[in-house]
């Protein structure tokens, strides 16, 4: 800080000196850069620019340093000015230059008072966006004004503004403390009635407040309910773990065909035995039910979410294959050829924007070269200038020489005259004097007399002052305390109200807060009926998907069956009772005589089957699910839900 206090303390020094009626900025810069050639080249540097800068743009800083003196700085000394021009220029021209941290260091090494009342005053917003924007526009063009140097200003405010604080809290902190003032002559009462002592109230009882009672430590656990909740959930996923695990193992092993006089596969280890002709056991015929379509299935809101994301998810792949195709995926031929070409364009390209360089970088050259040459054509210029500007300062002091040396005999002369008349002149003084003499005299006496009359006045005020503070002394005071509940307390506290609009405060906040539960409870209500809602549709949704799926699957596999092929819903010879009831779609087996096949009019045919899936799903997946597809059949049938079972039962 020592450091910038030094070159600011001499850049004011020098604007001190400078004197714009009579001085050129050229030559006192040129005098001032020869009077620091004992400095650093840095400090140089620094000087010169801030010194040329004040110059430059005097008009603007004087515009803005005078409206501070008349202003807010009234009581600043005029010695300052210079220092108050200095710190609008960097404050304003070089802050951007500089950098705050750069500029805070300049700011710290001046007089913290006057540097914070200057930059509270300059960074006004009032005063940058009104009177200082017209006077600058009056000098410069005011789009010029407003983007280079209002809106920076403007920017650089909320950073300014907390430096001044900051200073501001020093400054009150490195303050001493105010000397004691010296002591005042108390008055006091007269004692003609000396009131009573006080009694000494009696002690009140400590009243004994019931111990209270410990928090109860459910209070920091889950409820019961919540953990046996989740004590279930995990149990059924581990159930359902299970009997996927177990359904895959257990497939339908009579659905593998095989030769009649195949061996079953055996160990390696043991020998092999006797080859007997196959025993055909007769086993008891399969009695196959009509599945209820309409029985009620109670699913959870993760299988109903995972069931529906599925079809979504098979929906977007069949329309993203679609796509492809149809943008002719597959064929990398026109890619690799435009590739090609790119690739020859791009380095056409470099070629051409090289040479552009190559060019620039000629040119560049030649216009250095020619710059140069202007340089010294310049300079040659101005030392022409020079030497006729000091052949003519030489004329002009030869001319003032002269002009003295005429002056000079032209006061040798007077004096002379003067000396053949000193004894009038002496008898002129003394009369002067003698004249003021008695003038003072007479203004001493009216001095006097105006300040005797003036301490009459005041003895005679005094007088009355105290008859007043004697009168009130004796006039009866009003011990009691009388309390308004409407009045602020003013103990200088910041948010202070009265008690009565503390009330009416509380009394607001008590009501937004039961609005807010409410508004919370709504919203919670909504919210749950939203959500039951959507997984109505989504069940919706997925109950139209399955019966659209089934009814495809079941036309697809009557299409590809032959006259003397067995239905999909048959099984085939050997296997009759071996069929688990887990694997069953339709569930365990009922007890009870079969129900009756639903009408061969339910099918409906691909026009049916396509029907009850354009409702929950695109027309292209629904197209997708009316076409035939043989290798899908028997999987469709299988897994297609309720709806492949229906078809399958219709068609046995």
């Amino acid at each position: 800080m020592t450091y910038y206090g030094k070159c600011i303390e001499m850049v004011v020094k020098h604007l001190d000196r400078f004197q714009p009626e009579k001085d050129s900025p050229e030559q006192f810069l040129e005098a001032t850069a020869a009077s620091l050639q004992t400095l650093s080249p840095q400090k140089q540097a620094f000087i010169m620019e801030i010194l040329s800068g004040c110059l430059e743009y005097h008009k603007l800083l004087t515009i803005v340093v005078d409206a501070f003196y008349v202003r807010d700085g009234r009581l600043c000394l005029r010695a300052d000015y210079s220092l108050f021009e200095v710190i609008c220029y960097l404050a304003t021209f070089q802050l951007e230059e500089l950098g705050f941290q750069l500029f805070r260091d300049v700011v710290r090494s001046q007089p913290v008072h006057k540097v914070c009342q200057f930059l509270r005053f300059l960074f006004n917003p009032l005063n940058l966006g009104s009177w200082i924007k017209d006077e600058w526009s009056l000098v410069y063009e005011t789009s010029h004004v407003k983007e280079n140097w209002i809106d920076p200003l403007m920017r650089w405010q909320p950073e300014i503004q907390e430096l001044i604080d900051q200073l501001q809290g020093e400054l009150t902190s490195q303050l001493s403390p105010p000397k004691s003032k010296a002591k005042v002559t108390e008055p006091k009462e007269l004692s003609l009635t000396t009131p009573r002592p006080r009694a000494i109230p009696m002690p009140e009882p400590v009243p004994q407040v019931a111990k209270t009672r410990p928090v109860p430590r459910s209070t920091y656990q889950a409820p019961k309910e919540q953990r046996l909740l989740e004590m279930t959930k995990r149990y059924n996923r581990w159930k359902a773990e299970e009997l996927l695990l177990q359904a895959n193992f257990e497939e339908l092993r009579c659905a593998v065909p095989r030769s009649r006089g195949e061996p079953q596969l055996q160990d390696s280890k043991k020998k092999p035995r006797l080859r007997l002709p196959p025993r055909i056991l007769k086993a008891q015929k399969l009695t196959f039910y009509t599945p209820n379509d309409n029985a009620p299935v109670k699913l959870n809101t993760a299988a109903i979410l995972r069931e529906g994301a599925l079809y979504q998810r098979q929906v977007e792949k069949e329309l993203q294959r679609v796509d492809r195709l149809v943008d002719g995926a597959g064929d990398f031929s026109e890619f690799l050829e435009w590739q090609r070409r790119m690739q020859a364009k791009d380095r056409e390209e470099q070629l051409a924007a090289g040479e552009v360089r190559r060019l620039r970088g000629k040119l560049s050259h030649e216009e250095a070269v020619l710059a140069r040459q202007q340089v010294a054509r310049e300079k040659r210029r101005m030392a022409e200038l020079k030497k006729e500007e000091t052949a003519e300062l030489m004329q002009r002091c030869t001319e003032r020489r002269l002009q003295e040396e005429k002056s000079m005999k032209e006061l040798v002369e007077q004096v002379m005259e003067t000396q053949k008349n000193v004894r009038v002149a002496q008898t002129e003084l003394r009369k002067g004097r003698r004249r003021i003499a008695q003038e003072v005299t007479e203004e001493n006496r009216e001095l006097l007399q105006r300040s005797a009359e003036a301490a009459k006045e005041e003895q005679r005020r005094r007088c009355t002052l105290i008859s007043q503070l004697r009168a009130l002394e004796f006039q009866p005071t009003r011990r009691g305390k009388l309390v308004d509940l409407t009045q602020i307390p003013g103990h200088g506290l910041e948010g202070e109200m009265s008690v009565v609009e503390l009330r009416e405060r509380l009394a607001l906040l008590k009501e937004t807060r039961r609005r807010q539960e409410e508004e919370r409870r709504d919203q919670i209500i909504q919210g749950k009926r939203a959500k039951s809602q959507e997984l109505r549709d989504t069940v919706e949704q997925v109950a139209l998907c399955r019966a659209a799926m089934g009814r495809s699957a079941a036309l697809r596999s009557k299409k590809a069956r032959g006259p003397g092929e067995n239905p999909p819903g048959a099984v085939p010879r050997g296997c009759e009772g071996t069929l688990p009831w887990h694997l069953n779609l339709s569930g365990p087996p009922r007890r009870g005589p079969p129900k009756p096949a639903p009408p061969p009019a339910q099918v409906g045919g691909e026009e049916g089957a396509v029907g009850g899936c354009r409702s929950a799903l695109p027309r292209r997946a629904c197209a997708r699910a009316a076409a035939p597809d043989p290798g899908e059949g028997g999987r469709a049938a299988r897994a297609g839900g309720p709806g492949a079972r229906a078809g399958a039962a219709s068609e046995h």
